[in-house]
Formats: structure tokens, C-alpha cells, sequence
């Protein structure tokens, strides 16, 4: 269980740091866009919310109503969002790719962790089981010794019979 918890702590530090380094900008106050649009696209990728477009050379304001910049403001192979190095289509599967590893990474990391707790817990079974054993063994000698002089005294006393289930009749 510690396991797990300073995975994920381990990860979710991961993920911050790299979140960071790739989208980690100076901001300036300014924060319209068209301004920038006759410079160069690390000036106006200073500005987190815009967007550059390679292919017309502007600064454009990102369309943050919809999550994804739709293909007549900009195609998402010219789009540079965060630096200007990486395409926006290429950020996306990236940054896709690298969170499925993740998961994947926890599920097996959670699939192991579960599977060395039961490992442990099987020998724990089998000495369980073990007793459990043992305890019915001794149980059913003691039920062997019970009926044993519950015969002894019925014999003692005579009242032993050929039939069992026949009626005791005073005689």
C-alpha cells in the first residue's frame, strides 16, 4: 500500500514537472494577441493564451471555448501552442501516448502490488488450512472417545439392545 502511494506521489510530481518544463512561460499582462502578430512566434507564445499559425504568420488568440482549434483558424500541423518546436498535432498525440503509458504503468504497478499481497497471503492459507485440519482431527477423536463411553455405560447399565431405534419397555 505505501508502494502505491509513493508511485502515484512519485507520478503526479513527474507529470507536474514535466507539465512545466513544456508549457511553463513567462506571462506578460498583455494579453491580446493580434498585437503580436507581426513578430516571431516565441514572442508571441510568450502570451500563454495565443496561438501561432505558421502557415499565415499570426498570433491568435486561442479558441478556448472549444478544446481543440478548429481547422479555419489555423490546421492543427501549423498551430504552435506552448513552443514553437512542436506542432500542436504532434503535442496532442504526445502528450496522449505519454498519459496512456502512465496508466498503464499505475494498472501494472496496482495488478503487481495485488498480486505479491496475495502471494503472501496464500502462505497464510495454507497454515490456516493446516490448522483448520488439525482441529477437525481432534475434534473428531474426541467425538470418537464421547461415543466410546457413552457405550461403555450403556453397556454397564444393560441397556444395550439388538434394535437401536425399538422402544425402552419397562419390564
Amino acid at each position: 500500500m505505501i508502494q502505491t502511494r509513493t508511485f502515484l506521489l512519485f507520478t503526479f510530481v513527474f507529470f507536474v514537472f514535466c507539465f512545466v518544463i513544456v508549457f511553463g512561460q513567462t506571462t506578460i499582462p498583455e494579453t491580446n494577441c493580434t498585437i503580436k502578430s507581426n513578430t516571431t512566434c516565441e514572442e508571441c507564445l510568450m502570451i500563454v493564451s495565443c496561438l501561432w499559425c505558421i502557415s499565415s504568420q499570426k498570433c491568435i488568440d486561442y479558441p478556448v471555448k472549444s478544446i481543440l482549434p478548429s481547422h479555419s483558424v489555423c490546421p492543427l500541423s501549423e498551430a504552435r501552442w506552448g513552443v514553437c518546436w512542436m506542432n500542436f498535432q504532434t503535442l496532442i498525440i504526445t502528450i496522449s501516448v505519454i498519459a496512456g503509458v502512465i496508466i498503464i504503468a499505475i494498472f501494472v504497478c496496482c495488478f503487481c502490488c495485488c498480486k505479491c499481497e496475495n502471494i503472501g497471503s496464500k502462505r497464510s492459507d495454507v497454515r490456516m488450512e493446516r490448522q483448520g485440519h488439525l482441529r477437525k482431527f481432534r475434534q473428531e477423536e474426541r467425538k470418537a472417545e464421547m461415543r466410546q463411553r457413552h457405550e461403555e455405560m450403556r453397556l454397564k447399565y444393560g441397556l444395550k439392545k439388538d434394535n437401536q431405534y425399538s422402544r425402552f419397555e419397562n419390564s
